[in-house]
């Protein structure tokens, strides 16, 4: 016999059913691949300033001992200078199925961009997506793998293949475009996401 509280409880476990699928489906969709909560012994990121060249420029990437990370610096044209970035220690994670990186930061009103290696080597060509913060706003960025443009030193390749989630070595914050002075960009987390953004 069919009754009104029977219903009610079928629709509460279906409701529950439901949520717990989505849930999965979620956490199942994406891959944390940067997470800075205040671990004093996070992976060194390797700073890469216009210095590597002759310039002046200067930067550092701190992890915060209450949670975050903050790449910051300053970028000078001086001595054809113009350039500060920091690259991530190894990416553990596959990314095989993924579309999309997912940035949660805060910076200062300036244009970065979030950069990803393939291979290790110091020569190695350097995939670039750029995104425009707001000044003083957390903002998550999605950055989808199709829009990611290779380069080598400023210069445009058109001889290599799309970036290759697969591949993923390392991934990384650069600031250039004469964007002369002192900049800072908070870094709450970065992942990669199956779902192709928002």
């Amino acid at each position: 016999m069919i009754t009104f509280r029977n219903v009610l409880c079928d629709a509460a476990w279906l409701a529950w059913a439901c949520l717990a699928i989505t849930v999965n489906v979620d956490a199942a969709s994406e891959k944390v691949l940067f997470a800075f909560q205040g671990n004093t012994n996070f992976p060194v990121w390797q700073i890469v300033n216009d210095d590597v060249m002759g310039g002046v420029s200067t930067s550092r990437f701190q992890v915060l001992t209450n949670g975050g990370a903050v790449f910051s610096g300053v970028v000078s044209m001086e001595n054809r200078g113009g350039f500060a970035s920091v690259r991530s220690s190894p990416v553990r994670d596959n990314l095989n199925g993924c579309e999309t990186f997912v940035l949660r930061v805060r910076g200062d009103g300036r244009r970065y961009k979030f950069t990803v290696r393939t291979e290790t080597g110091f020569n190695a060509p350097n995939y670039q997506a750029e995104f425009t913060t707001q000044r003083g706003e957390w903002e998550e960025y999605w950055l989808a793998f199709k829009d990611f443009v290779p380069t080598y030193r400023g210069r445009i390749l058109t001889d290599v293949p799309p970036l290759n989630p697969a591949k993923v070595a390392t991934v990384g914050f650069l600031i250039s475009d004469r964007q002369e002075g002192a900049f800072k960009l908070e870094v709450a987390w970065i992942k990669a996401s199956a779902l192709s953004g928002k």
